[in-house]
């Protein structure tokens, strides 16, 4: 107060308190924070992008307790009231549940399939050896075990014993012939070797694709993938490895009598086994006598499976939705509105959310609204209520639809405010528009003109909530147009008249006062009672070079108005967004929907584009349209890759294509089991599917191997057709029951991100089943269609064998190198 700023002409000294009101104050309120509406200050801690959030989450649990102890006399309180790993970590439980489910489901189907508790262990212990030496593979590669990760191990359980059951079951076989288990299980392993190897490759080079690939889709599979192939591989190397080993040692013949119930039970389950077999039996005769009719039937239903997809009963999204107990609910004033207001209607919308019983917890920032990028923007009309819910077994609705119940209630609470309710993503951040529209053009008001038109058409379509503009105009502004030859003709620059203006109405805070180890600023500007209205701008006053007062009002125009709330662009154009939310619907129906309405509006004339005006999308259907892209040329990949390695196992061109016909078979349960369960296409569906392809390949490999066998022993097309079918049922049926009960507890999960699981595991469990009933009867058909026109195009003929080339007598010829007698 008694700093001297300047001294009068006659002398006498001017302080700062003689010419203004200085006060040891606190500084103006921005923000206000609440928890479970008691007042508090709020910490949000912020992971670096590449850190991993449980081990930042335990390091700032250990810095919290240590605050405690420190600071105990003081009665600190510090409560962790948000916690993203916690989801993290029961997510990932809940996926090791799966898994040792999993591997308990798939013990009880080898345990029925083989007899004998001593065979099942000796299947069995592929699973331990492969998924734990899977871990040397997961941390050469620098993985961790997230959700992807862990998600491939639970997801491979069923493939993992695939190759032991065939092995094994070939090793049975040959002992049945009388041979000793150390020569059954050595010429049994040999002689189903390279089948084995081709039937797990099928399954490895169906994920190769995605791994090697780049893009969003790539990042989020990839770990998925990799673990995968490296367990599948690892179960190969112990089919060939410990499973030999066992078997020679502890493996012999069970012969089941009925002595006890567990005996009684394989006796009967043998009995319905047999059953089963004699009626597929007779449904391939039949089907071997009609096969124009065979073929007709499995085309109608791939078709119907097909039109499950394009007739929207099945949708399509990027990501499923997942229910995390919690959301957002935004409130916004009008743009004039002080802190004090939004303070005011957000303590009565928390009293209307403290009487829900479904509520736990309320974590209130007043002042500070969640952006689109999970940025905070500080502005006085805006508050955020953080509603945390009791847990999905307690709560009769999904958290979107009890969000969206509140945030209608809310609004006729509260009136004369906006109330929107957003969603909280599996990453812990209010999760972005998921359905987002971005209109360009070469100047706002023609950007926002279409966006308003859009926004309407968008509000018609059911399943969009939320919709909102990313620019809205309204906020109210003071404008200020300086004239700058009357500026620069009174001895004022621009420069000047800024910063005045700055430290008039918003305060400069250069200056610092230290008293001891702490630093106040000095903040400098009007007094309130001299910055009320826009009279008070007009009239502030400049000090030229030759010391004369100068108005503002001498030498600008000052208006009052309204502008934009923010300037947004994309790719240097001016651009506007419409956003919404989807309830309900799935994401990729509802922008389907939209901008068919769009296309039909713009063709009769009823919405039409300004010129320069252009729109792209953004949001989900960006990713989806990227992600779905990549994914669908892994497919074909993966399909290539399928028929290749079965080109290198049959030596042929043209028996791969039969095996290659049992693929689309999958797409009919797949399909269906999407329909039935309300799963929507996504890029854990599409993995599925990719999934499958490698599966269902196997059943058929095995079938048409055997065929082949019987073949070159003589046998005729039909003959072999059925005896394949006979002797190969057992194995397939073990290795698909095996796959679908493993995946099971997967399909029926329902705790923590259980949601993207789900449909993943129905596509393989429904693409399992189909394919099992129509391999076993369209494969054979398919194999003696292609049979008959081989016979009639004469590439039928039985060539020599490798093997009788190799050993085929010759005439022996002496060759000399040098001829030294001959003349050239």
């Amino acid at each position: 107060r008694n700093l001297v700023i300047t001294t009068s002409p006659d002398g006498a000294q001017i302080r700062l308190g003689d010419v203004a009101d200085v006060q040891d104050a606190q500084k103006e309120t921005e923000k206000l924070a609440r928890i479970d509406r008691k007042a508090s200050i709020a910490i949000q801690i912020i992971k670096q992008s590449d850190a991993n959030a449980v081990e930042v989450s335990k390091g700032v649990h250990t810095i919290i307790d240590k605050l405690k102890l420190e600071y105990a006399k003081n009665k600190l309180d510090i409560k962790i009231v948000n916690d993203s790993s916690i989801f993290t970590l029961q997510s990932a439980d809940a996926v090791i549940h799966d898994l040792i489910l999993a591997v308990i489901l798939v013990a009880f189907v080898m345990l029925f399939f083989l007899h004998s508790f001593r065979n099942a262990l000796i299947v069995m212990v592929s699973i331990p050896a492969s998924l734990i030496a899977t871990f040397i593979g997961i941390d050469l590669f620098g993985f961790t075990l997230n959700l992807m990760s862990l998600l491939g191990l639970s997801l491979v359980v069923g493939i993992l014993v695939d190759d032991a059951i065939v092995v094994l079951e070939n090793i049975q076989r040959h002992m049945e012939m009388g041979k000793n288990k150390v020569r059954a299980a050595s010429d049994a392993t040999r002689e189903i070797g390279f089948t084995v190897v081709s039937i797990t490759f099928v399954i490895v080079v169906v994920f190769f694709p995605i791994a090697v690939s780049t893009g969003l889709v790539s990042n989020i599979l990839r770990q998925f993938c990799v673990v995968v192939i490296i367990a599948t591989l690892l179960s190969l190397l112990t089919s060939f490895t410990i499973v030999p080993l066992l078997f020679s040692r502890y493996g012999k013949l069970e012969h089941i009598e009925g002595k006890n119930v567990f005996g009684r039970f394989i006796l009967w389950f043998e009995k319905q086994l047999k059953k089963f077999t004699i009626w597929i039996t007779g449904i391939l005769t039949w089907s071997l006598n009609h096969k124009r009719r065979t073929i007709l039937a499995v085309v109608v239903l791939f078709v119907g499976a097909m039109y499950l997809a394009a007739g929207g009963f099945i949708g399509s999204e990027f990501f499923p939705k997942s229910d995390k107990g919690e959301f957002l609910v935004q409130i916004e004033l009008p743009k004039d509105a002080s802190l004090e207001q939004t303070n005011f209607v957000t303590q009565r919308a928390e009293a209307y959310l403290q009487k829900q019983p479904e509520i736990i917890q309320l974590i209130t920032t007043v002042g500070q609204s969640t952006g689109d990028f999970g940025g905070s923007q500080a502005t006085a009309y805006k508050s955020e209520i953080n509603v945390r819910l009791v847990d999905r077994k307690d709560r009769s609705s999904a958290s979107d639809i009890f969000a969206t119940k509140m945030s209608r209630a809310l609004a006729k609470e509260l009136v004369g405010t906006k109330v929107k309710t957003v969603p909280i993503s599996i990453l812990g951040i209010a999760e972005n528009a998921p359905i987002q529209l971005v209109v360009m053009g070469s100047d706002l008001d023609s950007a926002l003109k279409y966006a308003e038109g859009a926004q309407k058409v968008l509000a018609t379509i059911p399943g969009a909530t939320e919709i909102k503009l990313s620019v809205e105009k309204g906020t109210p502004e003071i404008n200020v147009q300086v004239d700058r030859d009357k500026m620069s003709a009174l001895g004022l620059t621009l420069q000047t008249v800024g910063s005045t203006m700055q430290t008039a109405f918003s305060g400069n805070t250069d200056g610092k006062y230290r008293k001891g180890e702490y630093e106040y600023d000095i903040n400098i500007q009007y007094q309130s009672f001299n910055r009320k209205d826009v009279e008070d701008v007009k009239n502030l006053n400049f000090v030229n070079a030759s010391g004369a007062l100068i108005k503002l009002s001498q030498f600008a125009t000052i208006t009052e108005g309204s502008g934009p709330s923010q300037l947004e662009r994309l790719n240097k154009s001016t651009s506007v967004s419409v956003k919404a939310q989807s309830i309900g619907r799935p994401t990729g129906t509802v922008v389907a929907e939209w901008e068919q309405k769009l296309k039909d509006m713009q063709a009769n004339g009823k919405l039409t584009a300004p010129v320069g005006v252009s729109y792209s999308w953004a949001g989900d259907q960006e990713n989806q349209s990227e992600g779905f892209g990549t994914l669908g040329i892994a497919l074909l990949a993966s399909v290539l890759l399928v028929y290749l390695i079965m080109v290198a196992l049959y030596d042929s061109f043209i028996y791969p294509l039969v095996v290659m016909f049992s693929l689309p078979l999958a797409f009919i349960g797949a399909f269906l089991a999407l329909a039935l369960t309300n799963n929507s296409i996504g890029i854990f569906t599409i993995l599925g599917l990719i999934m499958l392809m490698g599966l269902v390949a196997k059943n058929a490999i095995i079938l048409v191997d055997f065929t082949n066998h019987m073949k070159s022993e003589g046998k005729s097309t039909i003959e072999a057709l059925v005896l394949a079918n006979h002797a190969r049922l057992r194995p397939i049926l073990m290795t698909t029951i095996a796959m679908i009960f493993g995946m099971l507890p997967i399909a029926l999960a329902s705790g923590a991100g259980a949601e993207w699981k789900n449909g993943l595991a129905w596509v393989i469990v429904g693409g399992l089943t189909s394919s099992l009933f129509l391999t076993l009867i369209v494969v054979p058909v398919v194999y003696l269609i292609f049979d008959i026109m081989l016979d009639k195009l004469g590439f039928n003929k039985q060539g020599k064998t490798i093997d009788e080339l190799m050993v085929e007598p010759y005439d022996h010829k002496d060759v000399l190198e040098y001829d030294l007698e001959e003349k050239h």
